[in-house]
């Protein structure tokens, strides 16, 4: 059997132009992105615009008092991060209070 050549379907591919790099090089690139946004301090500037605003306040449960984590958890805290997130948007003064477990542990 003859060897056929391989073909390169790169050039077959209706992909975007964009300026995203191809590797996104996380274990360089994060440390700048948390310096970044600890240096705008986002978090504080929200809380003392929205102070005097009406407050909505969602008590973050017990992280682990009745078991291990699993990927009900980590859905729990998403949910809970997205109604506060979206509550702050909305004009609430909505801080984000996490919950502690039987020992006292954040």
């Amino acid at each position: 059997m003859s060897e056929q050549p391989k073909q390169d379907y790169k050039v077959t591919l209706n992909l975007p132009k964009t300026d995203f790099p191809m590797k996104a090089n996380l274990p360089q690139r994060e440390p700048e992105t948390l310096k970044r946004w600890q240096d705008m301090n986002i978090y504080d500037q929200i809380r003392k615009k929205t102070s005097s605003k009406p407050k909505f306040i969602l008590h973050d449960g017990p992280p682990y008092a009745n078991g291990n984590i699993h990927v009900g958890t980590a859905m729990n805290k998403i949910l809970k991060d997205i109604i506060v997130r979206y509550k702050t948007m909305s004009g609430f003064d909505s801080p984000f209070v996490p919950g502690w477990d039987c020992h006292g542990q954040p």
